[in-house]
This record gives C-alpha cells, structure tokens and sequence, in this order.
C-alpha cells in the first residue's frame, strides 16, 4: 500500500491498534510471523523528516564533526584535581548537549553484558505464552510491565519497538515478582546503577555551583525504573521509527546500548549518530532537571532509528520520583535564580508531569513547554 493511503478515510487506526495491541506478542510477533512489510500503524507520515533519517549512521557521515562528548571517570572520588576537571566537562556536556558518555563507571563489563543478554534478549525471545503472563498496559499499579509503546493509542505513530518496564526503588519487586530469566541480573544491575546514579548526582551538584548533597537531598534519586527496550530487525526501516524523537520524563536517565547503534541526539539543529562504544554509558538530562536548574542544563530531543540489523537491545534508567506517590512539588532551585534570572517554570508535582507526558504520547513535542510560566 502507498503511504499516501495511510490517511484515507477508510483507515480504520484504532481498530488496528487494538488488533495488534491484542495479540500481546509485540512487533517481535509480526517479525516472527514472516511479515515482509510494516503494518501502517507504523508508518511515519509522508512528509515526516524523520524518513530522511532512518538510515544506519555512516561511518564517513555529515555528521563527523560534532561527537558527543566522553568523560573519563577514573579518580574522581581520589584525586580532586581530576575530580574538579570532570565537574567542568559535565557542566559544559550538560549546558550544550544535555547528553555525554561515560567510561571507567565503575560498573564491570560483565554486568553490562549480562544485562543485555539475560536482563533484555533473554526475556524478549522466550517463550510467547510465558511473556504474555507480564503484559498489560497499566503502569500506575503494576510494577513490572510487559508491552509495545506505553503510547500506543495515545502517540501519532506506533514505534517498532517492544519494551520490559520495571520501577526497581524505593520500592523494588520481590524477586519471584521478576521473570525467572532476567531476575538476578535485574536486582544486581540496579543496585550497580544507583550506586553510579548517587554518584552523577553529586556531580551535577557541584556542576550547578552547589553542594554536592543537593540533587540527593532533593530526592533526586528516591526512585528507579529500568526499561528493557528490544528492537526486532525491520524490513522497510525507511518507513517507521525504532522510538520518535523526544525528551525523557525524569532527572537523569543512564543508558546501556548493545553494539548495533541508532541512537541520534537533535544537537545545533540537527541530527547526530551516537556509536555505539564497548563498555560505555550514555548520561541525558530529563525534563525535570532542565525544569529544577531553569534551563541551565537541557533535556535533548532524541531518537532510535529501526534498522534491517537486528534485534537492538537497549536498557534505560531512569532516575524519577514520578513512581513514588508523593505529594512533593519540584520548582526551579532558588539558588540558582536571580533578578536577571527568574524562575521559567511554575512548581509542580512529578506525578502531575508524568499524568501529562504519558497522555500526550511521544509526539517530537516538548511536555516542559505546559508548564512554563
């Protein structure tokens, strides 16, 4: 079918929706079944720029001169004058790209493939009959969710993407609570990434010209959700969206992502490949630390492309208090205002933001822009 037939009117979307919705298999489960071409829930639309970039990156591309930046680091907690450097390439990483990788982490090798491997792959490709036993698409009262696109009925366009989503603290799962295939490797990567999360958020403290106890105190890191992202291999990637560009609804997310690539940071207006780099994390800002340090540090428009190659696996955590119910509100940090500076954004509640984020659905808009001032 042209794409110029996705909007005619006897494209009945919703009906489409619920039928693949149904199925509880995901995209794995077209994949599986032999489809040959991308259902049109999938389809961008046809003047979306996004199909100008569903390629994988090229190694010789436009884009080689703008690389996210990489921070080592090694010795930030024993030498204060490496320490000190790093607080500046975080703070210049933060204000500009919103993004940067990180090596030396502290968190082994072998933890971050196992999680891939056991943590995602695993999971994803066992058995139909016994993944369906997680899915649902109530995120509010269960803590451990199975589906593709949180959105779906919400967002403009269905990604081709299925997704394993977990809320890991304050209150984390009993371990027969978590899927016998990724139930050690899920508590042992969380308890490795909140240590390294505690860490970044002293970090970004002092980046802000504050005391390293600041974000903490805030509560920054009071909550954990890990998402275990799985991307089947795609016949037309040209035509679809691993994940549409968005910004994340959280302080920080930490992100692990397997060897084969796709995702793209909107940096000086346009769209850059982050490679893939053995051993690395990638650090973006969320909404909410844009919002807490008044745009002082951004929360970057991103995106994973699909691919032909595949499956791409990736896992994100995201620092957020949007899973605890909590009646604390965020607002911008006084201490970081001034006359020439004052407040941009009106105070609220997380949980009013994620209400708000989750409705409106991944849709290339920014939800920080509801509550300016």
């Amino acid at each position: 079918m042209a794409t110029s037939e996705l909007f005619q009117p006897d494209y009945d979307r919703k009906a489409e929706l619920r039928a693949f919705d149904e199925t509880k298999t995901g995209v794995k489960g077209l994949v599986d079944s032999g489809i040959t071409e991308v259902p049109r829930i999938f389809h961008l639309p046809p003047d979306h720029q996004n199909l100008i970039e569903s390629q994988p990156p090229s190694a010789d591309g436009d884009h080689d001169h703008l690389t996210l930046p990489t921070i080592d680091l090694q010795g930030i907690n024993d030498d204060p004058v490496r320490r000190k450097e790093v607080i500046g390439e975080v703070k210049d990483a933060l204000e500009s790209w919103g993004f940067f990788q990180m090596v030396n982490h502290g968190i082994p090798i072998s933890i971050l493939e196992e999680m891939l491997r056991k943590g995602v792959m695993d999971f994803h490709e066992q058995e139909t009959e016994e993944k369906k036993r997680w899915h649902t698409r109530d995120m509010i009262t269960n803590r451990v969710v199975y589906n593709s696109n949180f959105d779906l009925y919400a967002a403009p366009v269905t990604n081709w993407r299925d997704s394993f989503y977990c809320i890991m603290a304050p209150n984390p799962p009993e371990p027969l609570e978590l899927p016998p295939s990724c139930r050690d490797i899920w508590l042992e990567y969380t308890k490795q990434v909140m240590k390294l999360g505690i860490c970044l958020f002293g970090l970004i403290s002092e980046a802000l010209g504050l005391d390293p106890n600041h974000l903490m105190d805030m509560g920054c890191a009071d909550g954990l959700a890990l998402l275990g992202h799985y991307y089947p291999s795609c016949p037309q990637p040209e035509l679809t969206i691993g994940t549409s560009d968005h910004t994340d609804n959280d302080f920080i997310t930490i992100l692990l992502q397997d060897h084969i690539g796709g995702l793209k940071i909107f940096y000086q207006d346009q769209w850059t490949d982050v490679p893939p780099t053995p051993g690395a994390l990638v650090l973006n800002a969320g909404d909410f630390l844009q919002l807490i340090t008044n745009d002082k540090f951004v929360s970057s428009q991103h995106k994973v492309v699909a691919n032909k190659v595949g499956p791409r696996v990736s896992v994100a955590s995201f620092f957020t208090t949007g899973v605890i119910e909590t009646s604390k509100v965020y607002e911008p940090i006084a201490e970081l205002l001034s006359e020439d500076n004052p407040a941009k954004y009106r105070a609220i509640t997380l949980k009013e933001y994620v209400e708000y984020y989750r409705a409106k659905g991944l849709d290339g808009t920014s939800a920080l822009l509801q509550f300016k001032i």
